[in-house]
């Protein structure tokens, strides 16, 4: 079996069996660490950009059913029959991932590459024959360890594609995704997808709860070194190091960034002719931003590409949520949306003015995603910077703000003939909307039309607050609505937003 043909320079160092037998210190090799990556990263982006061979033509060829012919061997994974407390199983190349990368593990601060082994896999009688010579080599990995069952080792957190990764919690089933960088997401002239092009796992001790892994990134514009300390349970959360290299300027860069899906749900549930109510991997934008206020933004599925900036100055957090919980919700046996996980950003340090970026592609069917959300700062990054950034990422429930939520928002054309439209909005049973809705201050506004005053009341079933307000678009093809409850001059809300097209 082939490795791959772009082998760093520490893999190439570290390629005989004997070297690997002996700790680094005894060789002159020196010992593995991040600054390892950081400095693979940094002569990276001392050279031109040079994309790596493509895996062989058949493997590229192949059709979907035919990639789903070969799947890996669990009883075969990295740290199979040892005490290591992880398992880490492996993905083919071919079809969507025309680029193998490099794996590698980390022992005793020593490197040692996986080699490519094509017999780790089982197949159907269908497997169509595919050559074992070339570029050959995985094209990313999933990770198991016991989760909620003891001696079982369930999988949690993938990393496949470009610099994609996606994660769940324990009630979670996979959802969206994240990335280790967006460059020019939206622009026009197209945008630039970094890829995680090696990784190395270090090895689990028995026992171990997390495990660390840590990723080399290139791109024709920038090169990055990273540091995932992933930790899985009720939420996996992961601890993210990076360390950027630009070789060009950096204008419009992508940091924390997230994708996921969104088709439709009561705002816009007439456009799909579809059984179910509601089609989304995440409904709403969540910001905490740097003067403390809660900000949710409903998802769209736009006629036309939009684009929405929230300028800030050190952000809290932000993160893209999936807050319908009930079966009933979507009524999907097969997709389970009402269990995709919510992704929460936790800014680390101090990154400066910019804004949380929300980007909403129009699409007519749920595989694809269309919503990316990230924080852009305002300063473009110089040629020749190094970016120096870490954040920790939630996976699982959605972060508690201590302010009453939106559970739903539906819209609708006014009845009996009245012309314009009503919103409802429903807002989660919260001790600060105890009392009598005559107690709160409607705050209903927007920039392009006149609103009515709205009217606030109890909703039985939530046990929370509804409030409903209509407002006429008139000519207007784009229309921006805010709402918040107040009481006594404080917030009893989150701010929703809401951008209603034609």
């Amino acid at each position: 079996m082939t490795p791959l043909s772009r082998r760093s320079f520490l893999a190439a160092a570290l390629a005989s069996t004997s070297v690997l037998a002996m700790p680094a210190h005894a060789t002159g090799i020196p010992a593995f660490s991040r600054d390892t990556v950081t400095a693979l990263a940094r002569e990276l982006a001392t050279r031109s950009y040079a994309p790596r061979a493509k895996v062989p033509q058949d493997w590229l060829d192949i059709s979907y059913q035919d990639y789903q012919t070969r799947w890996f061997r669990n009883s075969d994974a990295l740290w199979a029959g040892t005490p290591s407390s992880y398992n880490v199983d492996f993905f083919l190349p071919g079809l969507y991932f025309p680029r193998a990368v490099q794996i590698n593990t980390v022992d005793n601060n020593t490197s040692e590459l996986v080699p490519f082994d094509l017999s780790l896999f089982d197949k159907t009688d269908k497997a169509p024959d595919l050559s074992e010579k070339g570029n050959l080599g995985y094209s990313g990995l999933r990770l198991r360890t016991e989760l909620d069952q003891p001696g079982l080792k369930n999988e949690f957190c993938v990393f496949q594609g470009a610099s994609y990764f996606r994660a769940i919690g324990l009630a979670n089933t996979y959802g969206l995704s994240a990335r280790g960088l967006a460059l020019k997401t939206g622009d026009p002239m197209g945008e630039e997808f970094p890829e995680f092009i090696e990784f190395w796992l270090e090895t689990p001790a028995p026992g171990q709860r997390n495990i660390v892994l840590h990723a080399l990134m290139d791109s024709p514009s920038v090169s990055g070194a990273y540091r995932f300390d992933i930790l899985p349970g009720e939420n996996c959360t992961m601890d993210v190091e990076a360390t950027l290299f630009a070789r060009n300027e950096l204008t419009h860069v992508g940091l924390g960034p997230l994708t996921s899906m969104f088709l439709f749900d009561q705002t816009n549930r007439n456009h799909f002719d579809d059984f179910r109510p509601a089609v989304h991997d995440s409904e709403g934008l969540l910001i905490h931003n740097g003067n403390g206020e809660v900000l949710w933004r409903q998802l769209a599925n736009p006629k036309h590409l939009q684009i929405s900036s929230f300028v800030d100055e050190n952000p809290h957090g932000f993160g893209l949520m999936q807050r319908s919980r009930k079966f009933s919700d979507f009524a999907d046996l097969e997709a389970n949306y009402h269990k995709r996980p919510c992704l929460w950003v936790e800014p680390k340090g101090n990154w400066g003015q910019g804004a949380v970026t929300l980007v909403e592609i129009p699409a007519d069917q749920e595989i694809y995603d269309n919503i990316v959300a990230y924080w852009r700062p305002r300063e473009a990054y110089a040629a020749g910077a190094q970016v120096d950034l870490s954040y920790r990422l939630h996976w699982g429930h959605e972060p508690d703000l201590h302010l009453p939520r939106v559970i739903n928002t539906a819209a609708g054309a006014r009845v009996f003939g009245t012309p314009g439209r009503i919103v409802t909005l429903d807002f989660a049973n919260h001790s600060l909307l105890d009392g009598n809705p005559d107690e709160f201050d409607l705050l209903i506004s927007s920039p392009h039309v006149d609103t009515s005053k709205g009217v606030l009341q109890r909703n039985p079933e939530t046990g929370g607050l509804r409030l409903a307000f209509s407002f006429e678009p008139e000519e207007k093809t784009l229309v921006e609505l805010r709402a918040q409850l107040r009481k006594n001059g404080a917030a009893a809300s989150e701010v929703w937003l809401y951008r209603w097209t034609t």
